[in-house]
């Protein structure tokens, strides 16, 4: 004979698998000493994810008015570009040196012109 599962026990399980989960999110997102800064120019917003100054995660450009263009990002030593996109994400995981202050910088060119480079200061 089958034994029968109350049905009063399926939301707890599904409960507890949920928060099992949601905690594996937790354990495998940026290490809680990663900060976020981010500023706006007149056509694109360009926020970085960092650890202290020195230690760059990503670059994310964004256009303000939602329209494609070429996206760039570069700080120090890395340049790399993005084509017909309003929004970009570049992975970068590096180290970088530069003293007084590290500037980490987008851009956006539409039509093979610049339009607007702007950059996040971290001191």
């Amino acid at each position: 004979m089958r034994s029968v599962k109350p049905a009063g026990r399926r939301p707890a399980t599904v409960a507890a698998v949920f928060a099992a989960a949601c905690a594996m999110a937790l354990v495998t997102a940026a290490p809680a000493s990663a900060e976020v800064k981010a500023t706006c120019g007149q056509y694109i917003c360009v926020a970085t994810a960092h650890q202290g100054r020195d230690f760059i995660q990503d670059i994310t450009v964004t256009t303000r008015d939602g329209l494609p263009g070429t996206l760039r990002a570069f700080v120090g030593d890395y340049n790399n570009r993005k084509t017909n996109v309003s929004q970009a994400r570049f992975v970068i995981n590096r180290e970088f040196r530069a003293y007084p202050r590290l500037a980490v910088c987008g851009g956006l060119d539409r039509g093979g012109r610049v339009i607007e480079n702007h950059c996040v200061l971290l001191p």
